[in-house]
């Protein structure tokens, strides 16, 4: 059985920054609502309900994933 190789420095760094870049658009848009639309987002679950849905479909992701060729 090979493993496959693990991620390096780059692959972190890159997989970060893009984390850091999402947030950081969510936040800029977030701050273009009107304010009704805020409240929806800081008064609501609605932050949780999108993480428990990212989660599910990285779990899914990675459960449908084929082993490589041994």
């Amino acid at each position: 059985m090979v493993d496959a190789p693990s991620a390096g420095w780059r692959e972190v760094l890159l997989v970060a920054g893009a984390v850091v870049a999402v947030v950081f658009g969510a936040a800029v848009l977030t701050s273009m609502l009107p304010r009704g639309g805020q409240e929806v987002v800081f008064r609501t679950p609605l932050a949780i309900v999108v993480l428990i849905i990212g989660t599910v479909l990285m779990l899914v992701r990675a459960a449908r994933r084929t082993p490589p060729p041994e």
